[in-house]
């Protein structure tokens, strides 16, 4: 069983939503859609369901062109971010409806809710009502309809992003147990990477409309194809800095030179862009080869443990994501530190040249 997407593209009034896009998705995976508001999570996977019609190109499931076919007529299930319930129906029946639109006997019903409601944890809900429930439980509710058919594609575009923090986590922790079990191929939408992290399996990340590079989570992670890539899968995004290499000398912000180091001493004279993440920023040194930056300090954030720093640095806004609460004065200058195994190296125009050397060696 697999989905195939070949050259697939959406067009709505002018306006290009998905440019023309390959994308294979095999059985029993867990498939990330990661990218911001936007991106065009939300429009690839209509097309995967049928609601939408590509422009350009095929969809391909299990072998055979569904192009077009009606949503109806297709092994398709998708969960939205809303909590879509019929308030008037128990969750018994809720999960039931599926099946019931199906054909299938009583029996057949009875022992595929039953089941499905043990893998959601709904059995002691099944005779109570949605709006019964709580948040947690009633999205528990619209997942158990997506499985209960048994459906060969589950969508699911940001299904967790109506509840709070403790409700996601222990989803989060859940859910890919939960798709495990059940052997279908699984799109999810989200717009955090630390999500994408979390769920694991294969991660495609979108920027306007593309995907710019699709494969195992922790690959695309570690080893982005290009700073595109790079920026999407970090939050906050990836920092950049512009760095021109001539013999064993760096040069970079107002004419500052630090000698060559790492995957720096092996590529060819040239400029380049210097990417890293920032929680890998420090406001002290923590090794004898770490690289200061002189900046000035912009505005703070803090939330819980932790501190989002906002700086500039030579006219290059960056942003640190540092442990523990910190006073700082906002407008004074700030040196901050950095690791040179967490620099990542890009050519000009944003393609990858080296992973950062900690990640090569993950």
């Amino acid at each position: 069983m697999s989905l195939i997407l070949k050259n697939v593209s959406k067009t709505v009034g002018g306006q290009t939503h998905i440019h023309p896009t390959d994308l294979t998705l095999e059985k029993g995976t867990m498939n990330v859609l990661l990218g911001p508001t936007s991106a065009g999570k939300t429009s690839l996977m209509r097309l995967m369901a049928g609601l939408d019609v590509p422009n350009t190109g095929q969809v391909i499931w299990n072998g055979e062109d569904v192009t077009g076919m009606r949503v109806q007529d297709r092994k398709v299930a998708m969960v939205y971010q809303q909590f879509i319930n019929y308030p008037s129906m128990t969750v018994y029946d809720n999960i039931a409806s599926p099946m019931k639109l199906m054909g299938a006997n009583k029996a057949e019903i009875d022992a595929r809710v039953r089941e499905t409601a043990e893998l959601m944890k709904l059995t002691p809900m099944l005779e109570r009502k949605p709006l019964e429930l709580s948040g947690g439980q009633q999205q528990r509710c619209a997942l158990a309809r997506a499985l209960v058919k048994n459906a060969g594609l589950v969508l699911l575009d940001e299904p967790l992003a109506n509840l709070d923090y403790k409700l996601r986590e222990e989803l989060r922790a859940e859910i890919p147990k939960i798709f495990e079990e059940a052997g279908s191929i699984f799109v999810y939408a989200t717009t955090e990477p630390e999500e994408a992290l979390l769920l694991g399996g294969h991660t495609a990340t979108l920027w306007e409309g593309r995907i710019t590079q699709f494969g195992l989570t922790p690959v695309v992670y570690r080893q982005p194809v290009d700073a595109t890539t790079a920026r999407v899968f970090s939050d906050p995004p990836m920092n950049f800095l512009n760095i021109t290499k001539a013999g064993d000398t760096l040069t970079f912000g107002d004419g500052n030179t630090v000698a060559t180091f790492g995957n720096f001493k092996t590529v060819a004279d040239g400029s380049y862009v210097a990417g890293f993440r920032p929680n890998h920023l420090e406001l002290s040194k923590q090794s004898d080869d770490a690289l200061e930056f002189a900046g000035k300090l912009n505005v703070t954030e803090i939330t819980g443990s932790e501190t989002f720093i906002h700086l500039d640095h030579h006219g290059e806004n960056w942003v640190g994501l540092v442990h523990g609460v910190k006073d700082l004065k906002i407008g004074a200058p700030l040196n901050v530190y950095l690791d040179p195994t967490h620099v990542y190296i890009f050519a000009e125009d944003g393609t990858s040249v080296a992973p950062a050397s900690y990640a090569a060696a993950a």
